[in-house]
């Protein structure tokens, strides 16, 4: 049985898609909510036309873009302002991710996502929220306090823009360690919904290897506190565990204000909406 705390966290849940994934969505659009937000990314293998036609395929389905933008990624303003452009001719410019990205030395003049943001430039293409990333059990190469004033100086200067700012974490496995982060979010006056990111159901072996390259947890830990076993890496996992732990934790804890679920489908938007469909509905 789904507990009423889980489903309010459910309440709301967003989705990752990447460029290639139009044919997932068209498969997965009937068991997806209307309104759901669904992101988009900005990877390296990707190009403008994959970015635009995806996020064009959202809003076609009924669904709300959220096109990613990689700072270190872009090589100059023009393409910033060229892929904003294009995203406010399709009207999906109104909501953005804006992240640092992967590569470790920026190919342009922006080399985080708090200079991007900083730009102005954002305002001219109609750009209302703007998504901010949140590492509630830390990132493999940036401290924590780095971490802390990184979130605390792109919340300022989004509230001094008048800019909505949504905080989305990178996925986690333990739902204690993602309470006790979102408490010291709030603890430092930062009042912005938190969207927890969080597998959607995956093949176990492919979740491990994710959150190795993401530098999440040790495997131990992850299958300790996520709830499966290393014994059957050929079985698949879903985020039933964390999700009721979660949801318990934050309906102790009112402070912890407005929480909901992003999920990252790997691929599997089908898999992950009915997932999220059915584990609501358990009486």
């Amino acid at each position: 049985m789904t507990t009423p705390a889980a489903r309010k966290l459910l309440d709301g849940f967003s989705l990752e898609m990447t460029g290639k994934d139009i044919p997932g969505l068209d498969e997965a659009h009937e068991s997806i909510p209307q309104g759901t937000k669904i992101n988009v990314t900005f990877l390296g293998n990707e190009d403008l036309e994959m970015r635009i036609a995806a996020s064009k395929a959202v809003e076609d389905f009924g669904f709300i873009p959220v096109p990613h933008i990689s700072a270190r990624r872009l090589q100059s303003q023009d393409q910033l302002e060229e892929f904003l452009g294009r995203l406010q001719e399709i009207g999906a410019s109104e909501r953005i991710f804006c992240v640092g990205g992967d590569p470790a030395t920026p190919e342009g003049p922006y080399p985080d996502s708090l200079t991007v943001i900083q730009s102005g430039v954002l305002q001219k293409y109609g750009v209302r929220e703007v998504s901010i990333a949140g590492y509630p059990e830390g990132h493999p190469d940036i401290p924590n306090e780095v971490l802390w004033q990184h979130l605390e100086e792109k919340s300022a200067v989004l509230n001094t823009q008048g800019l909505n700012a949504v905080i989305l974490t990178q996925f986690a496995f333990d739902a204690e360690a993602v309470l006790q982060w979102v408490l010291e979010v709030r603890a430092r006056g930062i009042e912005s919904e938190i969207r927890i990111g969080t597998p959607g159901p995956a093949g176990i072996k492919r979740l491990l290897g994710y959150a190795r390259r993401f530098g999440v947890g040790a495997s131990t830990g992850i299958v300790k506190k996520y709830g499966f076993s290393l014994t059957n890496l050929m079985g698949t996992a879903g985020p039933d565990r964390f999700m009721e732990e979660l949801g318990n934790l934050l309906e102790v804890n009112p402070s912890s204000g407005n929480v909901r679920t992003h999920f990252y489908t790997f691929g599997g938007l089908l898999a992950t909406s009915e997932w999220a469909r059915d584990f609501a509905s358990k009486q």
